[in-house]
């Protein structure tokens, strides 16, 4: 009995505390998805053509002989409208410098949004346009058409050296305090999302800076080329470390791992794109100024075109109206 007294008259320690559970985090709103529009403006033409693939690639004779003749051809039909939504998406493209140019043009969006769909039309443009065209390219339309397609190229180059230099949603240029600001919410959120202190999402996302210095613009394309493939790898790895149960920790579901891999995705973009944005910026600067003319000469012969065309009566082909 008296050792009964001792142990109800000894302290008792509180009970362990349980463990604290991170909830996951909602997933923020995602940027749009160009994908299905740029498959959407590529996919169409490319399907009109194999459709007709016979007359396309035919001699001159055998077409003008061709029952398709009367619709594909490009003064009439199906090919005449062709050129028409073509060249409203040319003329449209246009826009986005004026946009750039005129602040009080701010109303009509974002410059980021007037990028996504100037990019998304002058992926598809030079298919769609081939296509009025019947795959036949003589003359001075010859010579816009070569320039249009060099300017398709280019433009490629330019939203990757575009988006390599960070923006707002609005598309203005962010300033190194805002990017660190950014940086420095981007890993407070990942570390609320995946359970883990600042401190070590940090030492997570870290990857080898890479020096750009002394780098011709060939050179630096490659190394940025490079920078993504390493980017991915660290992403894998991350996706396979944050996969792991912890004790202590709730373990994520899919949409919380996803958006704590989203999060990082875009922290360490940010990483990489600070160490080469004065190069970035030297680069698009000399993009520019390769860019400007042949888009100018493409504009000048499409024009000449449009105009011969209406008033001669739809003169775009020798020999095929």
């Amino acid at each position: 009995s008296a050792a009964r007294a001792l142990r109800e008259d000894a302290p008792t320690s509180p009970p362990a505390p349980a463990p604290k559970l991170v909830p996951p985090v909602k997933p923020k709103a995602s940027a749009p998805d160009d994908r299905w529009a740029i498959a959407l403006v590529v996919l169409i033409p490319i399907a009109l053509t194999l459709w007709h693939l016979r007359y396309y690639f035919a001699p001159t004779g055998v077409r003008l002989r061709d029952p398709l003749h009367a619709m594909l051809k490009p003064s009439a039909g199906l090919g005449l409208q062709l050129g028409v939504v073509g060249f409203a998406f040319f003329l449209f493209m246009w826009l986005y410098p004026m946009r750039k140019q005129i602040k009080w043009l701010a109303w009509t969006g974002p410059l980021g949004e007037w990028m996504r769909v100037h990019v998304i039309a002058g992926i598809g443009l030079p298919l769609l346009l081939a296509v009025h065209a019947g795959w036949r390219f003589d003359g001075l339309i010859g010579m816009g058409y070569l320039s249009m397609v060099v300017v398709c190229l280019s433009g490629i180059v330019g939203r990757y050296l575009y988006v390599r230099i960070p923006r707002s949603r609005s598309g203005l240029e962010l300033s190194i305090d805002e990017v660190s600001g950014e940086r420095r919410a981007l890993l407070t959120d990942i570390a609320v999302a995946t359970g883990l202190p600042p401190a070590e999402v940090e030492r997570a996302l870290a990857i080898a800076p890479r020096s750009y210095a002394g780098l011709d613009p060939l050179r630096v394309l490659v190394r940025m080329a490079q920078d993504d493939i390493a980017r991915g790898r660290a992403l894998a790895a991350l996706k396979r470390e944050w996969s792991k149960p912890r004790p202590g920790v709730r373990p994520l579901d899919k949409k919380a791992l996803d958006n704590a891999l989203k999060l990082a995705r875009h922290e360490m973009a940010l990483n990489q794109q600070v160490r080469a944005l004065e190069v970035t910026r030297k680069i698009f600067g000399y993009w520019h100024v390769a860019h400007r003319p042949f888009a100018i000469t493409a504009l000048i012969a499409v024009v000449v075109h449009v105009v011969v065309a209406i008033v001669i009566g739809g003169v775009a082909l020798p020999g095929l109206h």
